[in-house]
């Protein structure tokens, strides 16, 4: 029985900030939307070019306190054919950005950037 990975889901305070940063910053288009008003939420569904793997938004609307993250999560990647053009892009935009980092080796170049609900995305060098 073949099987693959649909999404991922992360539930957002505020839909429109989140959708601005996940499509104006890092570049995703929205897939579809599924709006349930008598239920209380939205769901967004976001993918990047050439990827049929989506980013699931979570609106609840009355969602009054800000999500706790936990430590059990720990973020979502993305590849990037440019990291350093990339990263300096990112920082214009406003929202927290790491430095460059390295595993031994260059086993990985990656920096993070972290999304309005405080959600951390790696971005990784192709």
């Amino acid at each position: 029985m073949a099987k693959k990975m649909l999404h991922t889901c992360v539930r957002v305070m505020d839909l429109e900030k989140s959708m601005d940063f996940y499509t104006t910053v890092l570049g995703f288009k929205e897939a579809k939307r599924l709006d349930f008003p008598e239920l209380k939420f939205t769901l967004v569904y976001l993918a990047l070019g050439g990827d049929d793997y989506e980013l699931e938004l979570t609106y609840n609307y009355d969602q009054e306190e800000a999500y706790t993250l936990g430590n059990g999560y720990g973020h979502i990647a993305i590849g990037v054919d440019d990291l350093a053009a990339t990263q300096k892009e990112y920082k214009a935009s406003g929202y927290e950005v790491t430095d460059l980092k390295a595993l031994p080796d260059n086993a990985a170049n990656f920096f993070f950037i972290t999304d309005p609900d405080g959600y951390k995305i790696e971005v990784i060098q192709n």
